[in-house]
């Protein structure tokens, strides 16, 4: 395990439109707003279509390939995730969340593109004084928080 310390900075209550899609919307916001780090908080809905990563086809492949599922209806939704700058300079968010709808929940990485139905309600914590980045890991291809 590695840690770093911070303290909170400014924090952020972004009320989401109908149609707005995330991560875009929020890493957009990030990099207007020169947000390098953050806690990122997520309640509302996400409408059908919307594309969550749900797992890795094979676990113990080196390069693992992602498994995408389509919400085939507008969900409630909740989730938690961090922003974090990287290599390039530029704000990543890494937010997993869960979807309900009816009796059938599904929970994963929102990376591929999750719509908002009409309520998205986001709360940004800005982190102060990280010195921490998502850097590409060159065995499983995915951006690793690095900590230095």
């Amino acid at each position: 395990m590695k840690y770093s310390e911070t303290s909170v900075g400014r924090i952020f209550i972004l009320r989401l439109e109908h149609g707005d899609r995330i991560p875009d919307v929020i890493e957009t916001f990030a990099a207007e707003h020169h947000i390098g780090s953050a806690l990122v908080h997520f309640l509302g809905a996400a409408d059908l279509n919307s594309k969550v990563v749900v797992g890795p086809e094979d676990g113990s492949a080196l390069k693992p390939r992602p498994v995408v599922t389509e919400l085939l209806d507008t969900s409630e939704a909740v989730g938690v995730g961090t922003l974090f700058l990287n290599e390039a300079g530029i704000p990543k968010l890494h937010l997993h969340s869960a979807f309900g709808s009816s009796k059938e929940t599904v929970a994963g990485c929102t990376r591929e593109g999750v719509k908002i139905w009409h309520i998205g309600e986001v709360i940004i914590f800005e982190l102060l004084t990280m010195v921490a980045q998502r850097r590409i890991d060159p065995q499983t291809g995915f951006e690793l928080l690095e900590l230095d």
